[in-house]
């Protein structure tokens, strides 16, 4: 049975991603801050499901956390697949790079750029086990594009994608890809930009079964966008690290 770590799983695309390996036979090991709203997300998917479904909560900016994640992995069975998708904004609701306030822009750099990576590192001998050892890392345009008030968070994404291609190139037994899922409808967005109308955009379920295409195909590693996935072409040029 394949083990997939996903942060961020209580809520939003992290949620709405464990549903969709829940529903194709991956056991879980699932992540979030708040223990309530993650322990309802963890036995709502066993019950679906059928699946192995453990909740730890946690913050991914700590180690001993960290750790914790990776334990409860190899007591299912090892480590196939990691899912960094936990994330803040670093301000709620986004400001201007003169108004960031420098405590919430070391806590975005924290929690979605070292989380992830001290995750990775933590987990490299078990996704090394696997024959299909991966590593999906949430991107956004805002690591590529200039988006006022959107500064902090992008900076962390960028980050994020550099990060990734430099660990599919370090790590070639793996597949390592830094996806952008596009603008959703989720709290988060609601909470960047208050006001904004998000009737329009897609709900994480519709955007979660794109981007697991990446897994379901084994895919190349690479930088990918939901709008490439859904249209079935390949990462962005010179960008993948092929393989």
């Amino acid at each position: 049975m394949s083990v997939a770590i996903v942060t961020g799983a209580s809520r939003g695309l992290g949620r709405a991603l464990a549903g969709v390996l829940a529903a194709q036979g991956w056991d879980l090991v699932l992540s979030a801050r708040g223990a309530a709203a993650l322990e309802e997300a963890a036995a709502g998917m066993e019950r679906a499901e059928g699946a192995r479904v453990v909740a730890v909560a946690g913050d991914v900016a700590e180690e001993r956390h960290r750790a914790a994640l990776v334990a409860a992995a190899r007591e299912l069975g090892g480590l196939d697949l990691l899912v960094n998708n936990a994330g803040v904004l670093g301000a709620e609701p986004l400001v201007p790079l003169a108004l960031q306030p420098p405590a919430g822009f070391r806590e975005a750099f924290e929690v979605n750029v070292v989380g992830p990576l001290g995750l990775v590192q933590e987990g490299l001998p078990l996704l090394r086990e696997s024959p299909a050892g991966a590593v999906l890392n949430i991107s956004s345009d805002a690591g590529v594009v200039p988006y006022a008030t959107w500064g902090a968070y992008g900076a962390t994404k960028a980050a994020v994608d550099l990060m990734s291609a430099v660990l599919a190139v370090e790590e070639p037994g793996l597949r390592v890809w830094w996806a952008d899922p596009g603008s959703m409808r989720t709290r988060m967005m609601a909470a960047a930009e208050p006001g904004e109308d998000l009737s329009g955009l897609p709900s994480p379920e519709q955007v979660a079964p794109v981007l697991l295409r990446l897994a379901a195909r084994n895919l190349p590693s690479g930088r990918y966008t939901m709008e490439a996935l859904a249209a079935g072409t390949g990462p962005e040029a010179g960008v993948g690290a092929g393989r």
